[in-house]
This record gives C-alpha cells, sequence and structure tokens, in this order.
C-alpha cells in the first residue's frame, strides 16, 4: 500500500511538473530577456532596435540592487523586452569588453543605436522610476529633439 502511494505521489509531482512548464511560456517569464554581447549587438542590428548595455560585476552591491529591484519591476522589465535588445556584460568576465566602454564606476548603462553607434550613457544606480524615463527618453527618439529636463517635464504631466 505505502509503495502504491509513494508511486502515486510520484506521478501527479511529475505531472504537475510538466503542465506547469507546459502551460508557461518559460520560467523566465517576467524577467529581462538578456542577451551576451555579440549576440545582442547583432540582434540590434539586424531587428532595427537599440541596444540597452547594463554592465555590472558579482562584487557591486548596487548592480546587484539594479538587478534585484530595477530589473525586476514588470514596467521596465516590459518595456526592455519589447523595444530594445538587453545586453548584460560581466565586467570581470569580459575585461576587453569594459575597457571597450572605459567602465568605471558601476554599475554603468548604455545606450547603442540600431546601427552600432553609442546614443549615451548613465553611470551609477537606477530605480524603476528614475530608468523608465529615461528608456522612453531614448527609445523614443526625443534626445534628438529635445533635452532631457524638457521631456522629464513632459513625462512628468503625463503621468
Amino acid at each position: 500500500m505505502k509503495k502504491q502511494f509513494k508511486r502515486h505521489l510520484w506521478f501527479t509531482i511529475v505531472v504537475c511538473c510538466l503542465f506547469v512548464a507546459a502551460t508557461s511560456d518559460s520560467f523566465g517569464e517576467g524577467l529581462v530577456n538578456w542577451h551576451p554581447y555579440a549576440e545582442g549587438m547583432a540582434l540590434g542590428k539586424s531587428d532595427g532596435k537599440k541596444a540597452f548595455i547594463s554592465f555590472y560585476a558579482d562584487w557591486c552591491q548596487y548592480c546587484k540592487r539594479m538587478e534585484q529591484k530595477t530589473f525586476r519591476n514588470p514596467h521596465v522589465v516590459s518595456y526592455l523586452n519589447e523595444n530594445f535588445i538587453p545586453i548584460r556584460v560581466d565586467v570581470e568576465q569580459e575585461k576587453q569588453i569594459a575597457a571597450q566602454y572605459n567602465i568605471n564606476p558601476l554599475p554603468d548603462t548604455w545606450f547603442i543605436s540600431e546601427t552600432g553607434e553609442i546614443i549615451g550613457n548613465k553611470p551609477g544606480f537606477m530605480s524603476a522610476e528614475e530608468l523608465l524615463p529615461v528608456l522612453q527618453f531614448i527609445h523614443t527618439e526625443s534626445f534628438l529633439k529635445m533635452s532631457y529636463a524638457e521631456f522629464l517635464k513632459d513625462f512628468k504631466e503625463e503621468q
């Protein structure tokens, strides 16, 4: 009897796991769809999307805070995944790429055009509330028409 119960329990657990896997798009649902640097830069050019590069290190406390808070905010996740090619670069593992962008301090966020040209960067920690208008400023190409201060004024009025 105990053997049959254990088999039934095991079967139920396996079926439940398979059901969860089959009904969700992925286990990473609701997370930023990060790409490695080379793949992300190529995707940006082929898809005609701007790249969002987040430079970080495992030892960086503000990087961890951005990962836990900012990059888990559903609005940030959605906006990044829909409008940018999100790229993460570990400065300890990819020193050559970090040197190419002269990264210091961390975290450091960079925006790259669809053709691979640098639009700009924002060093330091950004909360979701700080990052969202920056993402919209870059995505809508408002940076070509107005200052960020002007954009922020309009952005806050719309909220």
